[in-house]
């Protein structure tokens, strides 16, 4: 069963925690505007200090208006926001005990230090204004000694936490976090979405233990995206010893890790507790259910795991309960009672099953429901939306925010939805839909952030082609439409087409690109020109129009008038001519893929300016040039197909390419199928291939390109093997590749080679190489296939090749190789089509036999068992399905695999 989501209020921080917080600026208003009694101004010092504070604020629309009644000469308790409590001063006047400046859009470099002046404050809320990324000031706080209430929340403030917070022993309520939406799309394609303020910074807390162990009064601790990554595991006792009143504990996205500690058991008062997307691992608690006060749990985005007590859902007073995204955690579900007060409920992507209680339709509150785990059976209650595009007409349905209703096997689209005109966000992805899209779903909403309607059997998108509905991110890929592609009202951010048989563009769609970072129609049957409006779109990021029916030429515009253009994807159309060299500096280029083209010409020099240019892959065009050693400039390049072209040459032989020639970044380099010659680059030029020597940690498994707020998209490429292309279609930075085959080069391999440790595939099959195999090539431990055949080396097969554990294809065929065939555990078991056409060579597997004067070359299995398991276990490399997909193109059979490695996978 796939995730079913209603909502009606954003589920994050919780119901709670923001009536918790709004009380909180409830109590602040209430404050600052409590009523002065005539006679009794401010205190004379006060007034300066405000107006001193007021100054620091740039002048902006904003802070005119907030400011209006902040005026020399007027009583300052007063004025709009501060507050002075009866009582607080002294026999001159009145101290400001509270100043509430949340929420009014203020500009500043930093906190003036005037605010330290005011030191009988008691509240303090500086919430959703923009410091610009300033650091909370190290020396001040500590004078204001009585104030109960701090809020500084999404503000803009970055570095360290000063430890002068942690010395305000009478805090009861603080808040440093940063104010977070998530978008949660259940599908493949998407990541979580996580939106923030646009004043979202992080402020970091090397030393949780110390900065806590003075608040012993505290009851709302909110520290979201604050890093506590520095505080291990003791955060959790460290809070439960030292805030023991704790009611609110607010901390997602705090990097914060190990288990939830026993401690928390002695906050009886505990009323909320979010820590969500962080690293926790062990068990969700038992004594939870035993915290009678408890109203939200967020525990998802986890590493939890184990059994989850079904009394934990029982709880009288929850309202939130939040396990989704726990792959590691297994229960069932209660039976809940006519007097739950639960509204979310959400135990999705779990190891959660068993029989879907009846007693949901108990849940009247409800209004979040996530059962998307594989584990779940049966049917919801005739009570609660959607029974195959259709609904129980005789329930009266709240109008419901966001809706995700994928892979639930629907076949219509469902018709109550024509009467919720609330909805925000809609997935139906993944279902059985087919036919029209009803007319009514373009004109019942004027404005919806997602319209997720992939993965189904939609034939006609049932309107015009610009569509009178906005649509923030809208989907429509793997489906069945065509016609024209239709185009929201407004702008969008996101339009996915890809996949479906859309064969055209309306025109004159330009004033609807104006946000659009993301535009994928690949996959489609587009033909003529690609469309001029592409050019006009400013804010765009990502465009892939691969795989359709494109002609013409590539528009200079498209390459150097959209500067934020990061991704190009034109691979597999039929655009011809010559690719534009007007790019200009300051180029985005992440990834340019035009492959499979037909193309001609030179490659542009001025490509040098895309300094950030990752992925180029212009394979399987007519492109004639030589070797580009000058994109060697580029830093960050990683991917260099260059295949099936009309490439001449050598490559980096000059004495000035040889200094001016260097990839330091490069993991795949795909020379093959061109008009390469003379011999291979020199020793030197293969050790300056540092990153095919040395793996980096700090980088992201997948290459990729994220939009955060929209997606993740992936980058892919095509290598061949005898003619059978693979599209890798993402691409590992663990995975390394060298194929140089079916070129003109000469003369020996170098032995330099063989320092290149991380390499996986090594190509050089189908040229003139002499001399022998050199036994470096042994030092490859991670090499999974070789192929050097047709060339015409010489010499034995060096018994270095028999201890490559991994090694899973290897082809010598057709050179001119002599003596026994190396002989251990594993090299033993490559068929004679590994050998073919080397009449020297003897020994099994070949039928031929060696004479008695022939050295036996056998090698013993030398490597530990328990490193190759750990290997695998580290999912480090290209691994067995590599080897697998090439082994179906190539026809040589894989080698069996030892008992060791068959358990490890």
């Amino acid at each position: 069963m796939s995730s079913i989501i209603l909502t009606q209020t954003p589920s994050v921080p919780g119901r709670l925690l923001l009536l918790l917080q709004f009380s909180f600026l409830l109590l602040l208003s209430s404050a600052s505007n409590a009523v002065t009694p005539a006679g009794v101004p401010c205190r004379p010092d006060q007034a300066p200090a405000l107006l001193r504070l007021k100054r620091s604020f740039t002048v902006t629309n904003n802070s005119v208006t907030a400011f209006r009644s902040w005026r020399a000469g007027t009583d300052c308790c007063g004025w709009e926001g501060v507050g002075c409590a009866a009582g607080a001063g002294a026999n001159n006047g009145r101290a400001v005990t509270s100043l509430h400046l949340g929420d009014w859009g203020l500009e500043s470099a930093g906190i003036d230090p005037a605010l330290f002046e005011l030191t009988s404050l008691e509240y303090l809320n500086l919430a959703h204004n923009n410091f610009g990324g300033s650091k909370i000031p190290s020396d001040g706080f500590e004078r204001l000694i009585r104030l109960t209430h701090l809020n500084l929340s999404s503000s803009g403030f970055t570095g360290q936490v000063p430890a002068s917070i942690g010395n305000l022993t009478s805090l009861v309520s603080l808040n440093l976090s940063t104010y977070f939406m998530i978008v949660e799309i259940p599908d493949d394609a998407y990541e979580t979405l996580i939106s923030q303020t646009a004043n979202s910074i992080w402020l970091i807390e090397p030393n949780f233990e110390t900065f806590i162990s003075k608040l012993t009064n505290l009851r709302d601790l909110h520290l979201g995206y604050v890093d506590m990554s520095n505080s291990g595991a003791q955060w959790c006792d460290a809070l439960a010893n030292s805030s023991p009143n704790l009611q609110v504990i607010s901390l997602p996205f705090c990097s914060i890790s190990g288990p939830i500690c026993r401690s928390l058991s002695l906050l009886q008062s505990l009323a909320a507790l979010n820590l969500q997307h962080n690293n926790l691992s062990g068990p969700i608690p038992d004594f939870l259910s035993n915290l009678s006060n408890l109203s939200v749990l967020q525990l998802n985005h986890n590493e939890l795991e184990g059994w989850v007590s079904p009394a934990i859902f029982g709880q009288k007073n929850l309202v939130t309960i939040d396990l989704h995204h726990n792959l590691g955690i297994s229960g069932i579900l209660p039976n809940f009672s006519a007097d739950s007060r639960l509204e979310e409920l959400l135990v999705g992507q779990t190891n959660f099953s068993g029989l879907i209680p009846s007693s949901i339709g108990n849940l009247k509150f409800l209004k979040q429901l996530d059962l998307g785990a594989s584990g779940f059976f049966g049917e919801l209650p005739s009570s609660i939306v959607v029974v195959d595009g259709e609904y129980n007409s005789s329930v009266s349905l709240p109008q419901i925010v966001l809706l995700y209703l994928p892979g639930c096997s629907m076949s219509k689209f469902p018709i109550f939805l024509r009467h919720q005109y609330e909805i925000n966000g809609l997935d139906l992805s993944d279902n059985e839909i087919n036919g029209t899209i009803p007319h009514w779903a373009w004109e019942t909403w004027n404005y919806i952030s997602l319209l997720g309607l992939s993965g189904n059997r939609f034939t006609s998108v049932g309107y015009d082609p610009l569509l009178p509905l906005q649509v923030d991110l809208l989907d429509l890929s793997n489906n069945m439409l065509e016609g024209s592609i239709p185009i929201p009202r407004g702008s969008s951010t996101s339009l996915k087409y890809s996949n479906n048989g859309f064969s055209s563009m309306p025109s004159n769609f330009s004033a609807h690109l104006r946000d659009v970072t993301f535009f994928m129609a690949d996959g489609n049957e587009i033909s003529g020109n690609i469309p001029l409006e592409f050019c006009s779109a400013k804010s765009l990021q990502l465009l892939d129009l691969s795989y359709n029916n494109f002609n013409g030429s590539i528009s200079s515009c498209l390459m150097d008038s959209v500067s934020t253009l990061q991704v190009l994807n034109l691979k597999g159309n039929e655009l011809h001519g010559v690719l534009p060299d007007d790019i200009k500096e300051g180029c985005s280029f992440q990834a340019l893929d035009i492959s499979g083209n037909l193309i001609e010409g030179k490659l542009p020099r001025s490509l040098v300016a895309c300094k950030n240019l990752e992925v180029f892959d212009v394979g399987f065009n007519q492109i004639s040039d030589a070797f580009p050693c000058w994109m060697s400039t580029l830093p960050r390049l990683q991917v260099i197909a260059l295949r099936s072209n009309k490439f001449f040459g050598q490559v980096a032989q000059s004495a000035v390419e040889k200094n001016s020639c260097e990839f330091p970044a490069a993991r795949i380099i795909d020379l093959a199928s061109n008009n390469f010659s003379g011999p291979l680059p020199q020793d030197q030029w293969f050790k300056k291939l540092k990153s095919m020597m040395i793996g980096y940690s700090n980088t992201s498994l997948v290459m990729d390109h994220e939009v955060p707020r929209v997606g993740r998209y992936k980058f892919s490429t095509t290598i061949t093997y005898k003619g059978s292309a693979v599209t890798l279609t993402k691409i590992l930075r663990t995975f390394v590749f060298i194929d140089v085959s079916e070129n003109k080069f000469h003369g020996s391999i170098p032995g330099t080679i063989g320092e290149l440790i991380l390499l996986h595939a090594l190509n050089m099959s189908h040229n003139f190489l002499t001399g022998p195999i050199p036994s470096q090539l042994g030092h490859l431990n991670q090499l999974e296939a070789l192929d050097m055949s047709s060339n015409e080396l010489s010499g034995v097969i060096p018994q270095e090749l028999a201890s490559l554990d991994f090694l899973a294809i290897l082809n010598l065929s057709y050179n001119k190789l002599d003596g026994r065939i190396p002989q251990s555990p594993h090299f033993s078991t490559f068929s004679s089509i590994s050998f073919l056409g080397n009449k020297g060579l003897c020994g099994p597997p070949l039928s031929t036999g060696c004479s008695n004067t022939t050295s036996l070359n056998v090698i013993p299995s030398e490597k530990n068992p328990v490193d190759i398991v750990l290997f695998l276990s580290a999912g480090l490399g290209f691994g067995l399905g590599f080897a697998i997909a090439i082994v179906v193109a190539w026809g040589i059979p894989i080698r069996k695999r030892s008992t060791v490695r068959q358990r490890a996978l």
